[in-house]
Order: structure tokens, then sequence, then C-alpha cells
């Protein structure tokens, strides 16, 4: 086996070994359940793509540039102690609502919601904040969204078809409109103009540099994993808009960008997408055998 090869392995046995618990990635409409999603969403393809992993990355980066967003994380999130914890919740939401039954995703979005209502805070300016407000809602969907598409983009294995991205953003509306979002997009052109409209608002706050920092160059890994998990932080950086790099303080090489990170970047999900493939019995673009 290469190096490379090796290298995949281990880093898809590190993420895979530490979602394992806390009810993670386990959640499947099966038999006679309702699905949450139709079972041809395109939500399915995208989230089921290794590019996904990148996606996340982005999000997390461009999630942090809204004070409000970001001073929530910093007063409430055990991002630095239980980092692997925080993960493991968030993939097992992400995965009740793409392959979950009604059931399931709803446990999972109330359970989301409740721990938004004891959400709240102070900003340095003295102003409130609140994770149940609409528009803190909202900044965080659009961000996800623009995240994953543009890892799916530049990145998947299989690319969702541009003539599905639209549905992609209506179904995705479903879950937003649940978690208490009021005017979700349902469409990629009314995304990208929501995302416009955070603009003004979105800067490089000293909380949002340091959590930078850790996602990128301070990962609660060793050795290889810790390696390989950085030619995804990089390509994440990559495919991050210029002005977002910009605010955490993180230089911007065009060149640099298409000639050496993403096709590293690439490189390595082929090989994480063969890795998952031997240690799932599946390639994660692949629907799991109990999602329909």
């Amino acid at each position: 086996m290469s190096p490379l090869n090796v290298l995949g392995a281990k880093l898809v046995h590190a993420v895979t070994d530490r979602l394992a618990g806390d009810g993670a990635v386990i959640t499947h409409a099966v038999d006679d359940d309702e699905p949450w999603l139709p079972l041809d969403s395109p939500v399915r393809k995208v989230h089921g793509d290794v590019a996904m992993l990148i996606g996340g990355l982005r999000a997390l980066l461009l999630q942090s540039l809204h004070p409000a967003a970001m001073q929530a994380v910093h007063d409430h999130s055990g991002y630095r102690s239980d980092p692997w914890g925080r993960l493991r919740r968030t993939a097992a939401f992400i995965d009740a609502t793409t392959y979950g039954s009604v059931e399931q995703a709803r446990e999972r979005i109330d359970r989301v919601r409740r721990i938004h209502q004891q959400v709240t805070g102070t900003m340095p300016d003295h102003t409130g904040y609140a994770a149940s407000d609409p528009e803190l809602l909202l900044w965080i969907h659009v961000a996800e969204m623009d995240s994953f598409l543009a890892a799916n983009r530049a990145y998947a294995i299989r690319p969702l078809p541009e003539s599905e991205v639209d549905r992609y953003v209506a179904d995705m509306a479903i879950t937003a409109t649940a978690l208490g979002v009021t005017d979700p997009p349902l469409t990629h052109d009314r995304l990208r103009e929501q995302l416009e409209q955070f603009r003004p608002l979105l800067r490089g706050t000293a909380p949002a540099r340091a959590a930078a920092q850790f996602c990128l160059w301070n990962p609660p890994l060793t050795g290889p994993e810790r390696a390989g998990y950085r030619v995804l932080a990089l390509g994440a950086l990559a495919i991050l808009p210029a002005w977002a790099r910009a605010e955490l303080g993180v230089p911007t090489s065009t060149i640099i960008d298409r000639a050496v990170l993403r096709p590293s970047t690439r490189a390595l999900l082929i090989i994480l997408d063969r890795a998952f493939e031997a240690e799932m019995g599946r390639r994660p673009s692949e629907p799991h055998p109990r999602a329909g």
C-alpha cells in the first residue's frame, strides 16, 4: 500500500472511530418510516460525498465571521475542550435530517431548539444575542449551504448537477424552517442574495481568528492523521472567499490555491473515498443500505 493510501486509511479510521460514539451517523429511515426528505433528494447526494469534510470546515470558518454567532460559540461551546463531542453531535444532526425518518429528524431538531433557547448572552458592546434569533439562524443556514455547495463543486467525487442545485436549496429549507428560520432561501440565486446582505455585518473578531487558528492549525489529531487533516483544512481555505480569508488573517494566493492546494486536496479526497469504502463497506457518496 502506498504512503498516501496508508495516510488515507489512518485518517478515515481516526474520523470514523471518533464519530462512532454519542449516537452519531446511525439514524436512517427504514421499512415503512416516512422519510424527512424525499428519497431522491439531492441533499442525500451532496451530504453523502466525501467533499462534505471540506464543506464542514469551510462552513465553520465562514460562520465565525458573524460577531454574534462567534460570541455565542465562544461563550457556550466546548469546541476547544471537547471538539470531537461537538463534531459527533453535528454529524448526528446532519445524518438524521438527511437520511432519517420524520420522527428521527424531529427528535434531533427539537433537541437543537431546546439548546438554542439556553444560549443567550451579551456582546462586548453590551448588545444581547440569542441563538434562537431567526436572523442568526438564517446566517448559520446560508453559510452552511454555500459551503457545502462550494465544496461539492470544487472537490466532489460525483458533483451535484447544476440542474439540481435549486432543489438542494429548497429541500434544505425544510430543515431550516423546522429549526426556526423564517425566510430560508428556496433557490441558489436567493441564497447568494442573502449571503450578500449579511456581508456588511461580517468581520474577523478576535474570537473568530482564534477559532480559525484552532480549526486550521491545531486539530485534535496527531501524527499522520494530523498531516492529512491539514491538507483538508488548506483545501477548505482554498475555496473560502478572499475577503473572508483577509478577515481571518489568513494569506491569500490564487496561484497557490489553484496549482497546489486544490489538486492536493482532490488527490487526498479520492484516497479517502476509497478508504471509506474499505472501512464501511461502501463509498460515502453511495446511499446508505438502509436509507432507501
